[in-house]
């Protein structure tokens, strides 16, 4: 049984930060991919960050500069940092994982930029 735990989100201000976190309870299996996605009211979900084992990273080419994700195997934890945020950034982030092919999502954490 895998189960990820979110925490972080929030309302900040336009230019502000926030960090997310992500918990993967997942004795026993070995962790692929971990990553961020959200989604926005009336938009589909979308890919913010990914990062690779060996800890490659990928970002959507809105995020680039401003967020940061980062992963410790040995917690399997992952973490968004985010920065000079934009009302365009606001939605439901979703922390994902791979095992072996099989997708895993958080049950989503509301991050809200606005004045």
């Amino acid at each position: 049984q895998v189960q990820l735990v979110e925490s972080g989100g929030g309302l900040v201000q336009p230019g502000g930060s926030l960090r997310l976190s992500c918990a993967a309870s997942a004795t026993g299996f070995v962790i692929n991919t971990m990553g961020w996605y959200r989604q926005a009211p009336g938009k589909q979900r979308e890919l913010v960050a990914t990062i690779f084992t060996g800890g490659s990273t990928k970002y959507a080419d809105s995020v680039k500069g401003r967020f940061t994700i980062s992963r410790d195997n040995a917690k399997n934890t992952v973490d968004l940092e985010m920065s000079s945020l934009k009302s365009e950034d606001t939605a439901i982030y979703y922390c994902h994982v791979d095992i072996w092919g099989y997708d895993y999502w958080g049950q989503g954490t509301q991050v809200t930029v606005s004045s």
